[in-house]
């Protein structure tokens, strides 16, 4: 695969995309990995010499033929499966039909986590209910795993006078304090060094908590990163730093952000053990998080991550992919879908079937349509009701200053 491209009578060179709209993608790599090739090592001990080849390498548990194997395999029950699939499937049905709904002018802006649906919801699952959730846009599925209320999340996407944000977020930034899931920030990357300050917080006041974070693979060229990560490696607070490299931040591709090659090994400069996980195996991704907990609770310290994975649609309701990439590259990504890969596991050990399967999607649907409905009784997106003006100056403040009181005040006459 093309990795960099000289620019021309220039001493430097440039990343590009190894495929452009009209070309053939073939997108192979690292795809000859198996299950059995990395160890699992104690998280007690794990020094970062002991993950080189985990960060150069791929952390698999679903095999070819959709059975799990070696020491990864976090061996979890068929009902514990059938709880991350339908968390996954659920994440898909929603954006499904919020994009729709967006498309006809219910809603403003959307964006969805198509082909990244195992992400938020498999390490999610590998947490502990007190652990903090410092999200990208394209982890929301964690407040399915922790029971957020479909309709709270639409109200907020519509903007009416049941928003938890009142306005003062685009569509699809939520925040969810009952379920320890923090604000998602429009300038990216800012989550990174905010999970890692309350990691440290956290180790300070001798809370059994851990934080999770989550950027892209573009956002890692940012300097909030690299902040993240010193101080990760300082302090040794219990967090969690996942680089999604799903190929695309938006319109530049993945080589634009580094010219290694790879995210994952760029932790060891930082002397924190770094993982290179496949995405879109659901056991994996499980597997190497846990792992993670369980060496933030026993004092160690940071994981750094990279998620493997692939963006296979548009990164927002604004943006058009044929402008910059094969319209069924998605279609050639060596890792699959990540639920077509959990549901096809739970059918070859009896766990699951083509018939449960398309029942459950059916169910989801009448339920995101539901809630939609009920949602529309607070406020619909083309004649609300609003969250009215004056909460612009409630909920920041514990005590108002005197020249905001003032403002709050104009505006009442």
């Amino acid at each position: 695969m093309a990795e960099r491209q000289k620019v021309t009578e220039s001493p430097f060179t440039v990343g590009t995309a190894p495929f452009r709209p009209g070309d053939k993608p073939n997108l192979g790599g690292v795809w000859d990995a198996q299950p059995k090739d990395l160890w699992r090592p104690d998280p007690e001990k794990c020094l970062t010499e002991d993950t080189h080849a985990h960060a150069n390498g791929l952390i698999r548990v679903l095999r070819d033929d959709h059975k799990a194997d070696g020491e990864w395999n976090p061996q979890l029950s068929p009902d514990t499966l059938i709880e991350g699939l339908k968390h996954m499937v659920t994440l898909r049905v929603f954006d499904d039909r919020m994009i729709k709904m967006q498309r006809t002018g219910k809603l403003s802006f959307y964006m969805r986590s198509f082909g990244e649906e195992a992400v938020a919801v498999a390490q999610t699952m590998a947490l502990e209910n007190q652990d903090w959730i410092f999200p990208s846009y394209r982890q929301p599925g964690a407040q399915f795993v922790r029971g957020r209320d479909m309709v709270s999340m639409i109200c907020h996407c519509i903007g009416n006078t049941e928003d938890n944000v009142k306005g003062r977020q685009m569509p699809v930034h939520y925040t969810w304090k009952e379920g320890r899931f923090i604000s998602i920030s429009s300038p990216v990357g800012t989550q990174f060094p905010q999970a890692v300050g309350v990691a440290m917080a956290s180790a300070y006041k001798g809370l059994d908590e851990a934080c999770i974070t989550w950027l892209g693979d573009g956002t890692s060229a940012q300097g909030d990163y690299h902040y993240a990560l010193n101080f990760a490696s300082t302090f040794k607070p219990p967090v969690i730093l996942n680089v999604v490299n799903n190929q695309w931040a938006i319109s530049t591709h993945k080589n634009l952000a580094t010219g290694g090659k790879n995210f994952a090994a760029r932790g060891l400069a930082y002397d924190i053990p770094s993982f290179r996980v496949d995405g879109n195996d659901f056991l994996a991704l499980y597997s190497v998080t846990k792992w993670a907990r369980e060496r933030a609770k026993k004092g160690q310290g940071p994981t750094h991550i990279e998620v493997y994975t692939y963006r296979a649609g548009a990164h927002s309701s604004s943006d058009d992919t044929s402008a910059y990439r094969p319209e069924n590259e998605f279609e050639t990504w060596p890792g699959g879908d990540p639920i077509e890969r959990l549901k096809k596991h739970l059918i070859e050990i009896g766990a699951w079937s083509d018939e449960k399967h398309k029942q459950l999607e059916e169910e989801i649907d009448n339920e995101v349509m539901q809630a939609y409905k009920k949602a529309c009784e607070f406020g619909d997106l083309a004649s609300g009701p609003y969250p009215p003006a004056s909460t612009i100056f409630t909920e920041v403040y514990e005590e108002v200053p005197w020249h905001i009181q003032e403002q709050r005040e104009e505006l009442g006459k």
